[in-house]
Order: C-alpha cells, then structure tokens, then sequence
C-alpha cells in the first residue's frame, strides 16, 4: 500500500522552500528597486524580475503550500496541538506579508513607491523570524 502521507509531505516541504526562497529574496529586490531611478533600464529590469519571481514562482508556491499543508493537517490530525496554531499563525502572517509585497510591486511598477529602504530590509527580516518559529513549531513540537 502508497504512504501517501509522505508523498503529501514531501510536496509540501518542496512547495515550501520555494515560497519561502521567493519571499526571501523578493523584498530583497524591493531593496535594490528603491535605490534607482524612476525611469532607468535598471528600473524596468527589476519590475520584470519582480513580476516573474511573484507571479511564476512566489503565488504557484503559496497556493500548492497552503493545499498541501491544509491536506497534511487533516492526514495527521495535527490542529489538535498548540503548537500548530502557533505555526498556522506564523502562516498567516506570511500570507499577509505576501500579500503586502503584491501591494509594494503594484507602487513600483506605477511608480508610487513611498517606502524606504530600511522598511524592505525589515520585511525580510520578518519573514526570516516567521521561517524560525514555523520550522521550531514543526521540528521540536513544543505544547505537545
């Protein structure tokens, strides 16, 4: 008999990581776009990075987490525990902050971009905390 449990997991973790790698490296885009001028090659050249890395790798990779995620829960009965809500919390943040950089991609292509540097340097390091408490929450189990 197929342990689809695995198989669910494993595309999960894969979905995963290629989420988290976009939302990574995104703001860090954000941080480079702020930095040039308006209407410089460079500046188009970033919008059209940015608009790949969300709508090709980021949303596909959110979407299939989110499934498969929702599919494994149910699998192991896993939202019975705190420290799933706790993870599923730090989730929906990340959905938030997702959503927030669709918002920002939107300013920058219409050119109306009123955040800083230090702004998408802290969103991406917020993003970085989130991955630290969701792995912590998965892999040690606390609140069992």
């Amino acid at each position: 008999m197929i342990d689809y449990e695995h198989w669910v997991e494993a595309f999960h973790i894969i979905s995963i990581i290629t989420w988290m790698a976009g939302m990574l490296y995104l703001p860090r885009l954000y941080v480079y776009h702020v930095q040039v001028a308006l209407h410089s090659d460079s500046y188009s050249l970033l919008n059209t990075m940015e608009k790949r890395l969300l709508f090709y790798i980021i949303n596909p990779s959110m979407i299939s987490s989110i499934v498969l995620g929702v599919i494994l829960a149910f699998m192991t009965e896993a939202y019975h525990f705190l420290w799933f809500k706790i993870k599923v919390t730090c989730v929906i943040l990340m959905c938030i902050i997702h959503m927030m950089l669709f918002k920002h991609r939107r300013d920058f292509v219409t050119k109306s971009n009123t955040k800083s540097l230090l702004y998408f340097k802290c969103l991406n390091e917020s993003v970085t905390l989130l991955i630290i408490v969701i792995v912590i929450m998965v892999v040690v189990k606390p609140f069992m």
